[in-house]
């Protein structure tokens, strides 16, 4: 019973790709369909916001936005092109967490945060033995 309580999994093993795959396919659906669908095509409420960012182009940066969100999110989920996809998330994210919502108290910032920490993750770990990316590197 401890070593269920203190123990840990190795990652190359199959219950760690498990814990991978569940992360990966739910963290990449629910970015795609709660955040990423809902900026596709952007709002003009969204696009402002990104205006106010700073940021050039500002129509381009929010499609560049909801497509990182939907698509990289999907392919997170499927794990093809997992630290690709991690990275595009990991930058989105930043942007939300750190420029968006700077000013916002934590808990308006935390679901960003949340998601970056999910992308830093599978930067670091790659898709897992469950994933896509595995198919085709064999």
């Amino acid at each position: 019973m401890s070593s269920f309580v203190f123990g840990s999994v190795k990652l190359n093993s199959v219950a760690g790709d498990f814990g991978l795959l569940v992360l990966r396919a739910f963290a990449g659906v629910s970015l795609a369909l709660a955040h990423g669908l809902g900026k596709l095509p952007p709002p003009e409420r969204f696009v402002a916001g990104v205006a106010n960012l700073g940021f050039p182009a500002p129509v381009a940066f929010a499609w560049l936005s909801g497509l990182a969100e939907t698509v990289c999110g999907l392919l997170l989920a499927a794990g093809l092109g997992t630290r690709a996809a991690a990275a595009v998330i990991a930058i989105n994210m930043s942007v939300a967490g750190f420029l968006r919502h700077a000013a916002d108290p934590y808990n308006a910032k935390e679901l960003a945060f949340l998601f970056l920490a999910v992308a830093v993750c599978f930067l670091f770990t790659g898709g897992g033995r469950f994933a896509l990316d595995r198919l085709i590197r064999k």
